[in-house]
């Protein structure tokens, strides 16, 4: 039994990733399928695009004070090329986490991403690097560096549970997470719906999409919905 943890302050060195070749298997599918495909509530909220890069990679987590970043930039440094730093640090949108020097010692690491659950910096320089990133807004209020925190533990991260090694896919439309051991039924259905739409707006672009057909496809959801017309 190991002696003298304190609570708050681990920092786990080993994670079980997903396996490369999988997160490969996401890679370019709209989150909007693959969230589709989980039913719709495996997508985070209120977490955006800073700069409109495309994302994926591995979950490496980190779970922060509010308005502190001291255990961030310790994950930098130990997290491997093509993992995503997952930020929990409360929401807050008081105090940035990270900017400009970090996301650029990061993208030189060839980290697949950032997602911060509150503030950066430095926006101007982010929208042109090539590292995705991804927060809930931007402050130049800077962070504290005392701690505590820890990192490769279970988070939440714009509402959704993120666990080391979860893929995590992003786009200009957001992000979602796909816990491991669901990668492999998500990614076949969510190959499936890409096909499908992309052959249905082929038919749109082609204006061979009949106005009959786009209804039906809704009127029995409509009365399921027990909707009455009235002349």
């Amino acid at each position: 039994m190991m002696e003298n943890i304190k609570v708050g302050c681990r920092i786990y060195r080993n994670i079980t990733r997903a396996p490369k070749e999988m997160v490969e298997r996401f890679r370019g599918i709209p989150t909007s399928n693959i969230g589709d495909q989980m039913h719709r509530i495996y997508c985070m909220y209120g977490i955006n695009s800073m700069n409109h890069k495309k994302m994926a990679g591995t979950a490496f987590t980190v779970k922060a004070p509010m308005g502190d970043n001291l255990m961030v930039g310790r994950a930098l440094d130990m997290a491997e090329p093509g993992d995503v730093l997952v930020i929990d640090s409360g929401g807050t949108m008081n105090r940035s986490i990270m900017g400009e020097m970090m996301f650029t010692y990061a993208q030189g690491r060839g980290l697949a991403g950032i997602v911060v659950d509150g503030c950066i910096r430095d926006i101007d320089g982010t929208r042109t690097m090539d590292i995705p990133v991804f927060a809930k807004g931007v402050t130049p209020q800077g962070p504290f560096k005392k701690g505590p925190g820890e990192i490769n533990v279970p988070i939440a991260c714009g509402v959704q549970a993120v666990m080391p090694g979860d893929i995590i896919i992003g786009d200009p439309d957001g992000i979602v997470v796909i816990h491991r051991e669901d990668a492999q039924y998500v990614v076949e259905d969510s190959i499936k719906k890409l096909d499908s739409e992309i052959k249905k707006l082929e038919r749109y672009h082609a204006g061979n999409f009949s106005r009959k057909e786009y209804w039906e496809s809704y009127e029995a959801l409509l009365q399921k919905a027990g909707v009455v017309y009235i002349d």
